[in-house]
């Protein structure tokens, strides 16, 4: 466990709460898809459609402490220069709200997380 929590917290913007949160809370870590992750996390937008009529794409269910654990992280992530500062500024630049924003980092974050735990990696920026 303390190994998975070090590769977790290597992660810009998880911290020793949301990594333990991950940890307990998540079993399935590395273990499935990013995007079934992201269901179980409550972090992937359902549609609302019907018939002909298109509805907006929300994110809902899932599991609430992995949610705001994440959302937190997130956060911390959008200020930091390095890490993910520059993804969260372009999609402001777009126009996007704020939380829109946010919760698209923490579904970033989460699939960053998921592909650690699978691969037994730390986190290396690309660029």
């Amino acid at each position: 466990m303390q190994e998975q929590e070090a590769r977790l917290r290597s992660i810009p913007g998880i911290g020793p709460v949301a990594a333990l949160t991950l940890i307990a809370h998540m079993p399935e870590l590395g273990n499935r898809s990013a995007k079934a992750i992201a269901a179980l996390a409550g972090l992937a937008p359902f549609n609302v459609d019907s018939g002909t009529s298109r509805g907006k794409r929300h994110i809902r269910g899932g599991r609430k402490r992995i949610r705001d654990a994440l959302y937190m992280a997130a956060l911390t992530a959008s200020r930091m220069p390095r890490a993910f500062k520059s993804h969260a500024d372009q999609m402001k630049e777009a126009g996007k709200p704020f939380k829109v924003v946010i919760i698209a980092l923490a579904r970033k974050l989460l699939a960053i997380a998921n592909a650690i735990i699978r691969d037994k990696t730390t986190f290396r920026r690309t660029t």
